[in-house]
Protein backbone atom coordinates (compact mmCIF):
# COMPACT_ATOMS: atom_id res chain seq x y z
CA UNK A 1 0.00 0.00 0.00
CA UNK A 2 1.35 3.47 -0.81
CA UNK A 3 2.27 5.25 2.42
CA UNK A 4 2.60 8.95 3.22
CA UNK A 5 5.82 9.60 1.26
CA UNK A 6 4.40 7.88 -1.83
CA UNK A 7 1.17 9.89 -1.58
CA UNK A 8 3.09 13.14 -1.13
CA UNK A 9 5.33 12.30 -4.11
CA UNK A 10 2.15 11.69 -6.13
CA UNK A 11 0.67 15.03 -5.01
CA UNK A 12 3.84 16.89 -5.99
CA UNK A 13 3.74 15.23 -9.40
CA UNK A 14 0.20 16.51 -9.94
CA UNK A 15 0.97 20.15 -9.05
CA UNK A 16 1.35 21.24 -12.72
CA UNK A 17 -2.46 21.09 -13.09
CA UNK A 18 -3.02 23.77 -10.43
CA UNK A 19 -4.85 26.57 -12.20
CA UNK A 20 -5.85 24.36 -15.14
CA UNK A 21 -9.45 24.07 -16.31
CA UNK A 22 -11.15 20.68 -16.42
CA UNK A 23 -12.59 19.85 -19.82
CA UNK A 24 -14.26 16.53 -19.04
CA UNK A 25 -14.27 13.58 -16.66
CA UNK A 26 -14.58 9.99 -17.80
CA UNK A 27 -15.57 7.25 -15.34
CA UNK A 28 -15.16 3.71 -16.64
CA UNK A 29 -15.78 1.89 -13.36
CA UNK A 30 -17.86 3.42 -10.57
CA UNK A 31 -17.25 0.59 -8.10
CA UNK A 32 -14.18 1.51 -6.11
CA UNK A 33 -14.05 1.23 -2.31
CA UNK A 34 -17.05 3.53 -2.30
CA UNK A 35 -19.10 4.23 -5.43
CA UNK A 36 -17.87 7.21 -7.44
CA UNK A 37 -20.70 9.77 -7.57
CA UNK A 38 -22.54 9.47 -10.87
CA UNK A 39 -22.81 13.26 -11.11
CA UNK A 40 -19.04 13.83 -10.78
CA UNK A 41 -18.44 14.62 -14.49
CA UNK A 42 -21.07 17.37 -14.35
CA UNK A 43 -19.73 18.73 -11.07
CA UNK A 44 -16.16 19.01 -12.34
CA UNK A 45 -16.64 20.05 -15.97
CA UNK A 46 -15.43 23.60 -16.58
CA UNK A 47 -14.00 24.08 -13.10
CA UNK A 48 -10.45 25.19 -12.34
CA UNK A 49 -8.09 23.40 -9.97
CA UNK A 50 -7.44 25.86 -7.17
CA UNK A 51 -4.96 23.82 -5.16
CA UNK A 52 -3.77 20.31 -4.42
CA UNK A 53 -3.13 19.47 -0.78
CA UNK A 54 -2.75 16.32 1.27
CA UNK A 55 -4.15 15.14 4.59
CA UNK A 56 -2.66 11.85 5.77
CA UNK A 57 -2.87 9.52 2.76
CA UNK A 58 -5.65 11.51 1.07
CA UNK A 59 -5.04 13.94 -1.79
CA UNK A 60 -7.46 16.88 -1.79
CA UNK A 61 -8.09 18.64 -5.10
CA UNK A 62 -9.92 21.90 -4.43
CA UNK A 63 -11.81 23.05 -7.52
CA UNK A 64 -14.10 25.97 -8.22
CA UNK A 65 -15.45 28.61 -10.53
CA UNK A 66 -17.56 31.70 -9.98
CA UNK A 67 -20.68 29.66 -9.19
CA UNK A 68 -19.57 26.67 -7.13
CA UNK A 69 -16.63 25.16 -5.26
CA UNK A 70 -15.83 21.77 -3.79
CA UNK A 71 -13.10 19.27 -3.13
CA UNK A 72 -12.28 16.01 -4.84
CA UNK A 73 -10.93 13.49 -2.33
CA UNK A 74 -8.56 10.93 -3.84
CA UNK A 75 -7.13 7.86 -2.14
CA UNK A 76 -4.82 5.30 -3.73
CA UNK A 77 -6.02 2.33 -1.70
CA UNK A 78 -3.89 -0.81 -1.87
CA UNK A 79 -2.61 -0.61 -5.43
CA UNK A 80 -3.87 2.63 -6.95
CA UNK A 81 -1.80 5.04 -8.96
CA UNK A 82 -2.49 8.56 -10.20
CA UNK A 83 -0.60 9.47 -13.37
CA UNK A 84 -0.31 12.87 -15.02
CA UNK A 85 -0.24 12.29 -18.77
CA UNK A 86 0.89 15.04 -21.12
CA UNK A 87 -1.83 13.96 -23.53
CA UNK A 88 -4.51 11.32 -23.83
CA UNK A 89 -3.38 7.74 -24.37
CA UNK A 90 -5.72 4.77 -24.93
CA UNK A 91 -6.84 3.44 -21.57
CA UNK A 92 -6.07 -0.05 -20.30
CA UNK A 93 -8.09 -2.55 -18.25
CA UNK A 94 -7.55 -1.01 -14.81
CA UNK A 95 -7.69 2.67 -15.83
CA UNK A 96 -10.96 3.64 -14.14
CA UNK A 97 -11.05 7.46 -14.14
CA UNK A 98 -9.70 10.20 -16.43
CA UNK A 99 -9.74 13.91 -15.59
CA UNK A 100 -8.94 15.70 -18.84
CA UNK A 101 -7.88 19.37 -18.96
CA UNK A 102 -8.25 22.05 -21.61
CA UNK A 103 -4.48 22.03 -22.24
CA UNK A 104 -4.59 18.33 -23.19
CA UNK A 105 -3.15 16.85 -20.02
CA UNK A 106 -4.94 14.02 -18.23
CA UNK A 107 -4.93 12.76 -14.65
CA UNK A 108 -5.61 9.03 -14.81
CA UNK A 109 -6.46 6.72 -11.92
CA UNK A 110 -5.29 3.14 -12.32
CA UNK A 111 -6.45 0.81 -9.56
CA UNK A 112 -6.28 -2.95 -10.22
CA UNK A 113 -7.75 -3.92 -6.84
CA UNK A 114 -10.28 -1.08 -6.73
CA UNK A 115 -9.67 -0.21 -3.06
CA UNK A 116 -9.05 3.45 -3.87
CA UNK A 117 -11.51 6.30 -3.53
CA UNK A 118 -12.77 9.21 -5.62
CA UNK A 119 -15.29 11.22 -3.60
CA UNK A 120 -16.85 14.66 -3.98
CA UNK A 121 -16.98 16.88 -0.89
CA UNK A 122 -19.12 20.00 -0.93
CA UNK A 123 -18.42 20.64 2.75
CA UNK A 124 -15.26 21.72 4.54
CA UNK A 125 -13.02 18.75 3.68
CA UNK A 126 -11.38 18.42 7.09
CA UNK A 127 -14.85 17.94 8.63
CA UNK A 128 -15.50 14.85 6.50
CA UNK A 129 -15.78 11.61 8.56
CA UNK A 130 -12.68 10.19 6.87
CA UNK A 131 -10.58 13.15 8.02
CA UNK A 132 -12.07 14.74 11.12
CA UNK A 133 -10.58 12.38 13.72
CA UNK A 134 -7.06 12.05 12.35
CA UNK A 135 -3.97 12.81 14.40
CA UNK A 136 -1.31 15.40 13.51
CA UNK A 137 0.89 15.19 10.44
CA UNK A 138 4.25 13.60 11.38
CA UNK A 139 6.34 16.28 9.63
CA UNK A 140 4.58 19.22 11.28
CA UNK A 141 5.57 20.89 14.55
CA UNK A 142 2.46 19.63 16.37
CA UNK A 143 3.99 16.16 16.34
CA UNK A 144 6.73 16.49 18.92
CA UNK A 145 8.15 14.53 21.85
CA UNK A 146 5.86 16.08 24.46
CA UNK A 147 2.77 15.26 22.41
CA UNK A 148 3.89 11.68 21.76
CA UNK A 149 4.88 11.04 25.37
CA UNK A 150 1.53 12.34 26.61
CA UNK A 151 -0.41 10.23 24.10
CA UNK A 152 1.50 7.04 24.96
CA UNK A 153 1.11 7.24 28.74
CA UNK A 154 -2.16 5.27 28.76
CA UNK A 155 -1.35 2.86 25.91
CA UNK A 156 -0.11 -0.62 26.69
CA UNK A 157 -0.09 -1.70 23.06
CA UNK A 158 3.19 -2.37 21.26
CA UNK A 159 4.91 0.86 20.24
CA UNK A 160 4.92 -0.13 16.56
CA UNK A 161 1.13 -0.49 16.57
CA UNK A 162 0.77 2.78 18.48
CA UNK A 163 2.67 4.88 15.94
CA UNK A 164 0.74 3.23 13.10
CA UNK A 165 -2.56 4.42 14.63
CA UNK A 166 -3.78 7.33 12.49
CA UNK A 167 -5.63 8.79 15.49
CA UNK A 168 -2.23 9.26 17.17
CA UNK A 169 -0.23 10.40 14.15
CA UNK A 170 -1.04 9.99 10.46
CA UNK A 171 1.01 8.40 7.73
CA UNK A 172 3.45 6.20 9.67
CA UNK A 173 2.66 2.93 7.89
CA UNK A 174 4.26 -0.46 8.19
CA UNK A 175 7.46 0.25 6.27
CA UNK A 176 8.32 3.53 7.95
CA UNK A 177 7.31 2.36 11.43
CA UNK A 178 9.81 -0.52 11.24
CA UNK A 179 12.52 1.73 9.84
CA UNK A 180 11.95 4.53 12.36
CA UNK A 181 11.99 2.17 15.35
CA UNK A 182 15.27 0.67 14.14
CA UNK A 183 16.82 4.11 13.79
CA UNK A 184 15.61 4.98 17.31
CA UNK A 185 16.93 1.63 18.68
CA UNK A 186 13.52 0.73 20.14
CA UNK A 187 12.17 -2.82 20.04
CA UNK A 188 8.83 -2.86 18.16
CA UNK A 189 7.08 -4.87 20.90
CA UNK A 190 7.95 -2.41 23.68
CA UNK A 191 4.74 -1.36 25.49
CA UNK A 192 4.04 2.17 24.36
CA UNK A 193 3.51 3.56 27.86
CA UNK A 194 7.01 2.49 28.89
CA UNK A 195 8.74 4.94 26.54
CA UNK A 196 10.51 7.76 28.34
CA UNK A 197 10.39 11.35 27.18
CA UNK A 198 13.96 10.96 25.95
CA UNK A 199 12.98 7.91 23.89
CA UNK A 200 10.01 9.84 22.49
CA UNK A 201 12.34 12.66 21.49
CA UNK A 202 14.53 10.19 19.64
CA UNK A 203 11.59 8.39 18.03
CA UNK A 204 9.93 11.60 16.82
CA UNK A 205 13.23 12.76 15.33
CA UNK A 206 13.76 9.42 13.56
CA UNK A 207 10.19 9.29 12.22
CA UNK A 208 10.70 12.73 10.71
CA UNK A 209 14.16 11.84 9.38
CA UNK A 210 12.92 8.58 7.87
CA UNK A 211 9.99 10.22 6.12
CA UNK A 212 12.15 13.09 4.83
CA UNK A 213 14.66 10.58 3.45
CA UNK A 214 11.86 8.65 1.75
CA UNK A 215 10.51 11.84 0.19
CA UNK A 216 13.92 12.77 -1.13
CA UNK A 217 14.25 9.29 -2.65
CA UNK A 218 10.85 9.55 -4.35
CA UNK A 219 9.18 7.05 -2.02
CA UNK A 220 9.48 3.28 -2.02
CA UNK A 221 8.84 1.08 -5.04
CA UNK A 222 7.00 -1.93 -3.69
CA UNK A 223 5.27 -3.90 -6.41
CA UNK A 224 4.13 -1.27 -8.89
CA UNK A 225 4.37 2.11 -7.14
CA UNK A 226 5.39 4.95 -9.44
CA UNK A 227 4.99 8.65 -8.93
CA UNK A 228 2.60 10.76 -10.98
CA UNK A 229 5.45 11.46 -13.41
CA UNK A 230 5.99 7.74 -14.03
CA UNK A 231 9.26 7.52 -12.10
CA UNK A 232 9.79 4.85 -9.42
CA UNK A 233 10.92 5.61 -5.88
CA UNK A 234 14.25 4.38 -4.56
CA UNK A 235 13.99 4.50 -0.76
CA UNK A 236 13.72 0.69 -0.59
CA UNK A 237 17.40 0.55 -1.56
CA UNK A 238 18.30 2.10 1.82
CA UNK A 239 16.11 -0.01 4.14
CA UNK A 240 17.78 -0.98 7.40
CA UNK A 241 15.32 -3.73 8.36
CA UNK A 242 12.13 -3.79 6.29
CA UNK A 243 11.91 -6.87 4.07
CA UNK A 244 15.44 -7.99 5.07
CA UNK A 245 14.61 -11.12 7.11
CA UNK A 246 17.75 -13.19 7.71
CA UNK A 247 20.07 -10.62 6.15
CA UNK A 248 22.87 -9.04 8.15
CA UNK A 249 22.12 -5.82 10.02
CA UNK A 250 23.97 -2.92 8.40
CA UNK A 251 25.13 -1.78 11.86
CA UNK A 252 26.02 -4.89 13.86
CA UNK A 253 25.87 -7.80 11.42
CA UNK A 254 23.21 -9.78 13.30
CA UNK A 255 20.43 -11.38 11.18
CA UNK A 256 17.27 -9.28 10.86
CA UNK A 257 14.24 -10.98 12.43
CA UNK A 258 10.60 -10.92 11.33
CA UNK A 259 7.63 -11.21 13.69
CA UNK A 260 3.89 -10.53 13.31
CA UNK A 261 2.31 -7.55 15.07
CA UNK A 262 -1.27 -6.62 14.34
CA UNK A 263 -1.30 -9.06 11.41
CA UNK A 264 1.58 -7.18 9.79
CA UNK A 265 5.16 -8.29 9.20
CA UNK A 266 7.50 -6.47 11.56
CA UNK A 267 11.24 -6.37 11.03
CA UNK A 268 13.91 -5.57 13.62
CA UNK A 269 17.47 -6.26 14.72
CA UNK A 270 17.64 -8.18 18.04
CA UNK A 271 21.01 -6.63 18.85
CA UNK A 272 20.36 -2.99 17.95
CA UNK A 273 16.78 -3.11 19.29
CA UNK A 274 16.93 -5.24 22.46
CA UNK A 275 13.77 -5.89 24.47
Amino acid sequence: MPELPEVEVTRLGLLPVQGAQIREVTIRHHGLRWPIPAELPQLLQGQHVRQLTRRAKYILMEVGDTTRTGTLLLHLGMSGRLCLLERYFPHEKHDHVDIAFEDGRVIRLRDPRRFGAVLWLDQAPLQHPLLNSLGPEPLEDAFDANYLHQQLRSRNTAIKLAIMDAHLVVGVGNIYASESLFRARIHPETPARQLTLQQCQCLVAEIKATLHAALEAGGSSLRDFFGADGNPGYFQQTYFVYGRTGQACHICGQPILNIRLGQRSTFYCPSCQPK
